[in-house]
């Protein structure tokens, strides 16, 4: 993947295609199934881990006074609730190390196989 292209879905499915060797149809539902747990996980305010990879959650935030840009006048921001995500040891490595090859999806399992973030 090179640099300012954006991973769809359907890249996600293609390289399920490509790499397990599913029907296309079958690899579409299985992006999607596990993109939908991972929805409904952070939905229902769950921490999501994924090893070697980096871990989502949801934050807290509180009320507080913002000021609009254009007139300076202060406006309050309710409170929300927020994602975040932290990267891994793993995945941070692999976004610093030169690029080499096309490791893609897959790459991914191979970088840090058994490795906790």
């Amino acid at each position: 993947m090179s640099a300012g292209k954006t991973l769809t879905r359907a890249d996600l499915a293609e390289a399920v295609v490509r790499k397990v060797g599913l029907p296309r149809n079958e690899s579409q539902e299985l992006v999607e199934l596990v993109l939908n747990e991972i929805s409904d996980s952070l939905a229902r305010g769950e921490q999501v881990k994924l090893s070697s990879f980096g871990s989502f959650g949801i934050r807290q935030k509180g009320e507080r006074i913002g000021r609009n840009p254009k007139t300076g006048k202060e406006v309050p921001i309710t409170p929300r609730r927020v994602l975040v995500f932290r990267a891994s040891h793993v995945l941070k490595n692999r976004v610093n190390e030169p690029p080499h090859g096309s490791g893609g999806v897959a790459g991914m399992a191979s970088a840090g196989a058994g490795v906790g973030s």
